[in-house]
């Protein structure tokens, strides 16, 4: 996209739109196109998030990146217009501390701190990264492509969101599988996937538990996101693992690597899971 030029209607870019007002709050709006359900999105929310304090540091002019996002979903929110406010809590050389709660309706649905700075263009030094293909494998799942999950997933419709079909065995309402799942992702319309992308990508797996055949909402509680790099163009490709599940309780980490193999972003998240009974 070139500078000064809106971005193309149905695009992440143009979803991912805060408005700044001046005063430390911004608007923006929480389209249905980025939903779970009836719910915007957790990771959608985190990118919202993430732009509204780089905004508010970079004045505009120069270039910064969200470096960490540690959130807490304190209520849920809902399609429509949203108010970001923001406080800068430090400010140094190389990066700043922001706070910023995402407000709708006079309550606060999000309180978050975002740390601003900018991403290294080197490449790391030492890896510890999961084998997972560049590309999605021939018999990769299109969520988009199924009514059921598509319906509920709505966010496939507006990003290619494809599933290893190994593990994912609530896809037959099957029971059993590990709590770990592959997934591979980018937008559509032509579009690249940025650091704000990335954070959508930390949170693209489906609830994990669905293989204990818990099956329904399973709410974000904590969820603590690091972007790592600015991705290169193509799929982005995650892992995403649990590590334990106790009672409604489970965590839910992913490992997001674009196209050339660099770590973009890592997320972990503390969850309530559907339901204590099914699986247990």
């Amino acid at each position: 996209m070139k500078p000064g030029r809106p971005p193309q209607a149905g695009t992440f870019a143009a979803a991912n739109v805060v408005r700044p007002l001046g005063d430390g709050t911004a608007i923006a709006d929480l389209p249905a196109d980025w939903t779970v359900g009836t719910k915007p999105h957790g990771g959608f929310l985190m990118s919202l998030l993430a732009k509204a304090a780089v905004l508010t540091v970079g004045h505009g002019t120069e270039h910064l990146d969200p470096l960490s996002v540690s959130a807490q979903f304190l209520s849920p929110a809902s399609v429509g217009p949203v108010m970001l406010r923001t406080a800068v809590r430090k400010e140094g050389k190389t990066l700043a501390f922001v706070s910023v709660d995402l407000e709708q309706r006079g309550v606060t649905c999000v309180d978050a701190t975002v740390v601003v700075g900018s991403l290294p263009d080197e490449r790391s030094v030492w890896w510890n990264l999961p084998d997972v293909p560049a590309r999605p494998p021939a018999n990769a799942i299109d969520v988009g492509a199924l009514p059921n999950l598509a319906g509920v997933f709505r966010l496939a419709r507006t990003c290619e969101m494809l599933v290893d079909p190994v593990g994912a065995g609530f896809l037959e309402r099957r029971t059993g599988d590990p709590l770990r799942l592959r997934l591979w992702v980018r937008p559509r319309e032509g579009e690249q996937p940025d650091p704000y992308f990335a954070l959508v990508a930390g949170d693209i797996a489906m609830p994990l538990t669905f293989n204990l055949g818990r099956v329904g909402w399973s709410p974000t509680v904590q969820m603590t996101s690091l972007v790592r790099a600015s991705p290169e163009p193509g799929w982005l490709r995650a892992q995403v693992e649990c590590r334990a599940v106790y009672g409604h309780w489970f965590d839910q980490d992913a490992i997001v690597l674009d196209s050339a193999g660099r770590l973009v972003c890592q997320a972990r998240q503390l969850a309530l899971s559907a339901s204590e009974s099914a699986g247990s």
